[in-house]
């Protein structure tokens, strides 16, 4: 029995499915990790950057959704080329609900009373040393929650600068130099996501100085950056599966749809 072929609109709505469940996941994830700080020169067995920024020396310690954000940014990026502003504007608003919705419920689990044979079975950590584990599973998801507020504005934020400056620079290149739009798009949005959680989080609503923000957000817009140059050849990867999923011919024309979608809602 020969099965049937897909139309273009269930190619489509299987392809935009796809793409928003890795950009929910990406963002979640990269949410829930993002307490813990890493040292990115050690992680490669490199010594401390130790660069002079305002008279003090940093080094490339950064948050772990440092990693996962510029995936968020480039899934941004191909369902705007294909979905249009609309469709990042859905995706995004619908994720930040989500992301809102798990951290109410981890901060439910942190509430919860403990059993105590689950508390005598953790009481040791791996080398034998005193261990409470309901200290620490409240230690670490609650460290998460104190930045929500800020990591999410800061990402409606920057999906709203991104979908607008991608759209603009693919205006400007007439479609062409997928690289430059994504690239440039990118760039400009961690920018903004770089410093505005640090200014909210630790500024307004902690105890950093100005010159902190600025010092700690520009090793973290350093490291995103460099890994958005890093994962171009990924976007031109994806952008050619999903020409050859869809069709190169049907590809072109909803790529375009969805351009001119975009400028009627700038």
């Amino acid at each position: 029995m020969k099965l049937p072929v897909d139309s273009i609109e269930t190619k489509k709505h299987n392809l935009f499915i796809l793409l928003c469940g890795f950009f929910v996941t990406n963002a979640l994830v990269a949410e829930m990790v993002g307490i813990k700080i890493f040292s990115a020169e050690g992680t490669l067995g490199l010594a401390p950057a130790n660069i002079n920024l305002f008279g003090t020396a940093f080094s490339f310690n950064l948050t772990v959704g440092v990693v996962l954000w510029p995936f968020v940014f480039i899934t941004t990026d191909i369902i705007n080329e294909y979905f249009g502003k609309a469709g990042v504007r859905r995706i995004s608003v619908f994720t930040a609900g989500l992301v809102a919705y798990g951290f109410l419920a981890i901060g439910l689990a942190t509430l919860l009373e403990p059993a105590s044979f689950w508390l005598e079975t953790n009481n040791t950590d791996y080398e034998g040393n005193p261990f409470k584990v309901d200290i620490a599973f409240n230690s670490v998801f609650r460290q998460g929650m104190g930045i929500i507020v800020a990591s999410l504005t800061a990402f409606l934020i920057g999906q709203l600068v991104d979908v607008s400056v991608f759209q603009k620079l693919r205006k400007f290149s007439n479609g062409k130099m997928l690289w430059l739009r994504a690239t440039g798009s990118t760039m400009v949005s961690q920018l903004i996501d770089s410093f505005v959680v640090l200014f909210i989080a630790f500024y307004l609503l902690g105890n950093w100085s100005l010159l902190l923000v600025f010092q700690v957000g520009v090793m973290n817009y350093i490291a995103k950056g460099i890994l958005a140059i890093l994962l171009t050849p990924l976007l031109y990867l994806v952008h050619n599966a999903i020409d050859k999923y869809l069709g190169k011919a049907e590809s072109e024309k909803i790529m375009e749809e969805a351009a001119q979608s975009s400028e009627k809602l700038f």
